[in-house]
């Protein structure tokens, strides 16, 4: 075969591929957000007219998205939605039960609660001074009895040592932190990152080892400035989407 044969072809793979993600981006928007409903999609003909392109790039789109765990293909029944993701807010402060409270109940198994000497790096983030201890919690969160995030929180002592008489099982901790300071909270700095599920992790989320999860750190302070609640909050990425809005500024309208 002549190279300029070779280049043609490759070319051509990499174009339909190239579709195939740019469909699958648009497909997975469509279904996180219910426009095929809960059932099955629809023929992958009708699909390759209604985004323009070949049967073959739905096809490999449809795959992707089936590596995701998002649908399901089946020989004589057609691709069906697998699981359903839950829509995680970013623009507003809230606690996860207050986020999802339409999608169902959030409950919280608490697998350990403590009193601990901080690592300094914790210590640094909640301005605390050499000594100082804080409440050390990790809680399983689960919605509808389906595990979603595996929370690592640390408080600070006046603030935390208080919820250990509290329901922490059925209330988010923003809602228990602002009834024990009488304050509401007030901002958060917020990091979010892909990791992997180290096997911890996996065992407790019920999730294949490795398998990718959206990480968030999040130091929340009270609305008077104070850092209280600093957390390293893991989620399984095929339960959970991330939106928000934004809007466009100067940079000294977002300053403090």
């Amino acid at each position: 075969m002549r190279q300029s044969d070779r280049r043609g072809r490759a070319a051509a793979s990499r174009s339909r591929a190239d579709r195939a993600r740019q469909v699958a981006d648009l497909l997975r928007r469509e279904i996180v957000h219910g426009g095929y409903g809960v059932g099955r999609l629809p023929l992958e003909a009708a699909l390759a007219r209604e985004f323009g392109t070949s049967r073959n790039a739905i096809r490999e789109a449809l795959d992707l998205l089936r590596g995701e765990g998002l649908v399901e293909r089946c020989p004589g029944v057609g691709t069906t939605v697998a699981a359903e993701k839950y829509p995680h807010d970013l623009h507003r402060l809230l606690g996860l039960a207050e986020t999802l409270h339409e999608h169902g109940r959030v409950t919280n198994e608490v697998r350990t609660m403590s009193l601990i000497a901080p690592p300094a790096a914790v210590a640094r983030r909640l301005g605390l001074a050499a000594g100082e201890q804080v409440v050390f919690l990790e809680r399983l969160r689960s919605l509808n009895g389906l595990p979603l995030s595996l929370d690592l929180t640390y408080l600070v002592r006046d603030v935390g040592e208080p919820l250990f008489d509290a329901d922490l099982e059925g209330n988010d901790i923003f809602v228990l932190l602002e009834h024990i300071t009488g304050q509401p909270l007030g901002t958060a700095e917020l990091t979010m990152e892909a990791v992997n599920a180290d096997a911890h992790t996996a065992a407790v989320l019920d999730a294949p080892r490795g398998a990718a999860l959206l990480m968030i750190e999040r130091l929340t302070h009270l609305s008077d400035g104070r850092p209280v609640d600093l957390e390293y909050v893991r989620f399984r990425g095929d339960r959970l989407t991330m939106r928000g809005h934004l809007h466009r500024g100067r940079e000294e309208d977002t300053c403090p």
